[in-house]
């Protein structure tokens, strides 16, 4: 396991992380790399724009390499755990803004969480809600505030993004009729976008409304003005409101 610095190192990392990624196919099979490279991530600590970004959708891109980013301490043990005993690479995103802002219980002894699964962390039955890292808890925020409005909003959290868990996705999609996703990298070419593209090709009749995006914009991230480039509650809660009371 290695740890790596934030996001200076990208050009470099990812010639790095390709060849890991790829070695199982070259070799045939023959040989794995089992490896984490654990990295700390995004913003909300005033990292500069270097330092506070969120750069996923790079390496989801590479073929063979996992990509995990939990939200809490208990999941992020877990989850850590698996990726130590999985024989493929595995990049561990570690969101900064979390480091000393989530508190909770976590046991002393080992356990693992598998990855490639989501979970879903508050039910709902009008709209759903994808997060991951520090913006889950600003999803969760919101469907507080929304529910105050009537309005049933469910959360997932993804806690590892690729492999994506879409049958997750899928039956909360299915349920609710309307999607938001919430990530705090630009819009363009960002992950929620591929998730969209899932959802789309997996349950499009089930749609009852435009899916929205909420994310960082598509600019380098601000030092002076990182509460106005990341999605937070202020910007969440009104794309649930409308997607929630959406009609054709």
């Amino acid at each position: 396991m290695v740890a790596a610095p934030a996001a200076d190192w990208l050009p470099a990392f990812d010639q790095i992380v390709s060849e890991a990624a790829k070695f199982r196919y070259r070799s045939g099979g023959e040989y794995t790399v089992p490896m984490v490279i654990r990295t700390p991530v995004g913003g909300g600590i005033r990292g500069g724009h270097y330092h506070s970004q969120s750069p996923e959708s790079l390496f989801i891109h590479t073929a063979g390499l996992k990509v995990v980013c939990p939200s809490n301490p208990y999941d992020a043990k877990g989850l850590l755990i698996s990726a130590i005993r999985d024989p493929d690479p595995v990049l561990f995103f570690e969101p900064k803004r979390v480091y000393r802002a989530v508190k909770m219980e976590v046991p002393e002894g080992e356990y693992t969480l598998p990855i490639g699964k989501a979970k879903v962390v508050r039910e709902g039955e009008d709209v759903t809600v994808i997060a991951w890292g520090a913006m889950l808890f600003e999803a969760l925020a919101s469907a507080e505030e929304v529910a105050g409005e009537g309005v049933s909003a469910e959360v997932i959290d993804l806690r590892t993004l690729w492999p994506i868990d879409i049958d997750t996705i899928v039956e909360s999609v299915k349920k609710t009729g309307r999607v938001v996703i919430v990530h705090e990298a630009p819009k363009a070419c960002g992950f929620g976008a591929e998730i969209l593209s899932l959802i789309s090709e997996k349950c499009f009749l089930h749609l009852e409304a435009p899916p929205l995006r909420v994310t960082g914009w598509d600019t380098p991230f601000p030092y002076t003005l990182e509460m106005e480039y990341l999605p937070l509650q202020h910007r969440i809660t009104p794309a649930l409101l409308d997607t929630a009371r959406y009609v054709p």
